[in-house]
């Protein structure tokens, strides 16, 4: 098969590395991709945004399969332009991604199908979302309505803050959620879906925060591990029968099957569980330690997505845990310090049970240079969390980035749960 992934980031470079191992790759390309992608794929400098181009390079190079990496994509319909044009694509169609591209949307949904999520209002009037947060106090949880690359978020801990949010977002946007804050845990749940079926593919948790401690903004994500210790196999089957079930059942009704991964953000407590948000792609960091665990072939699992022949069964995923950290330019979740040269990539690379993938960076003369806001992934394989966060450090420390910064406690909840 000859397949072509679109985007640019780690989530797109291990997605290259996994879809390279398979026997069934023909010619395997990744657009416009980064130097990690290019080291086991061809990059190509095609825009995302062009649709016309990207079909125009399916039909000269004869591609059987394209998988969207980013959201940005297929919230503006590019699998919908794939398949007019005869294209196999990986992601759901324009409407079936509203279920990320609008929180709103997919609060309303969960409200309309059944599916447990926080109490919410809807709000487009500054003055309306302020006295409503006032009237129910703080915390609270401010949300952008559309797409924010992670940082759409604010748990706002004072009415200052919860008000500043309402400001910024919908000085960029026409609307905002206001949801109730819930205390708990976050679990990041991947299920594959060909619109009828679904099957759980694996879960992980992210850290959001940018600094130790789960302190300062969110991003995008600055680490993740897999498998968390607290998704128990009766709790994904509740998932799958709470959230994932009602969500095709939904979006069936609605004329919008979902094909791709659902990405379901969950809030787990003592009460049960709760739908944060809805993602329609693989998840940037998680896709880093997911893939690498994954016992079967990723491909033959993408192609039964689009083909609507899913079976019953899961993948088979290895007994290892996996957990990455994320290495960011200075000045990242705001404007990142672009250009600083990175060396020792190699040299953390070639420790065992390492794997680096390249988020934000460009080559030059054979040279690596910062070039993003998350602009490494390295990734540590082990027996458990607290071994895959050994070799995941160990190899961050051979890596001589001064203009680089990472967080030093990824994995801690799992830790504290293994020493138990």
């Amino acid at each position: 098969m000859n397949v072509l992934i679109l985007g640019s980031g780690a989530r797109e470079h291990a997605l290259a590395w996994a879809c390279a191992k398979s026997p069934l790759i023909g010619n395997l390309f990744v657009a416009p991709g980064n130097p990690g992608c290019a080291t086991v794929a061809q990059t190509v400098p095609l825009s995302l945004a062009d649709s016309a181009k990207v079909i125009a390079f399916c039909r000269a190079e004869s591609i059987d399969l394209v998988v969207v990496g980013p959201e940005g994509p297929l919230v503006s319909g590019l699998a919908d332009d794939l398949a007019a044009a005869g294209i196999s694509c990986f992601g759901p169609t324009r409407e079936a991604a509203k279920l990320e591209g609008s929180k709103g949307y997919a609060k309303d949904f969960c409200r309309d199908f059944g599916i447990p999520t926080g109490a919410y209002r809807r709000f487009r009037e500054p003055s309306e979302a302020k006295a409503h947060i006032r009237s129910l106090g703080v915390p609270i949880v401010v949300k952008a309505d559309g797409l924010a690359a992670g940082k759409g978020v604010v748990v706002a801990n004072t009415l200052e803050e919860a008000e500043g949010a309402v400001d910024t977002f919908l000085s960029v946007g026409a609307a905002i959620v206001v949801e109730e804050f819930h205390e708990g845990e976050e679990v990041s749940f991947f299920a594959l879906c060909d619109g009828v079926t679904a099957i759980p593919f694996a879960s992980a948790q992210d850290h959001k925060r940018v600094g130790d401690g789960d302190t300062g903004p969110n991003t995008g994500g600055m680490g993740a591990y897999s498998p968390p210790p607290l998704m128990t196999p009766e709790l994904t089957q509740r998932v799958m029968r709470e959230v994932i079930a009602p969500t095709l059942r939904g979006m069936n009704e609605r004329g919008s099957p979902f094909r791709g991964v659902l990405f379901a953000g969950l809030m787990i407590d003592v009460h049960g569980l709760k739908v944060i948000e809805f993602n329609v792609r693989f998840g940037d960091p998680e896709a880093e330690v997911i893939l690498p665990r994954l016992k079967d072939d990723l491909l033959p699992l993408l192609v039964s997505c689009v083909n609507g022949t899913l079976s019953g069964d899961p993948p088979r995923f290895y007994s290892d845990a996996a957990l990455v950290v994320v290495m960011a330019a200075r000045g990242y979740p705001g404007e990142p310090v672009r250009g600083s040269r990175i060396n020792g990539i190699e040299d953390a690379e070639a420790a065992p049970g390492v794997v680096v993938f390249h988020g934000g960076t460009r080559e030059v003369d054979g040279a690596i240079f910062a070039d993003g806001g998350r602009v490494l992934a390295v990734t540590g394989l082990g027996s458990n969390v607290a071994e895959a966060q050994r070799r995941a450090y160990g190899a961050v420390d051979r890596i001589k980035w001064p203009g680089g910064f990472f967080r030093r406690d990824i994995g801690w909840r799992a830790i504290g749960r293994e020493s138990e």
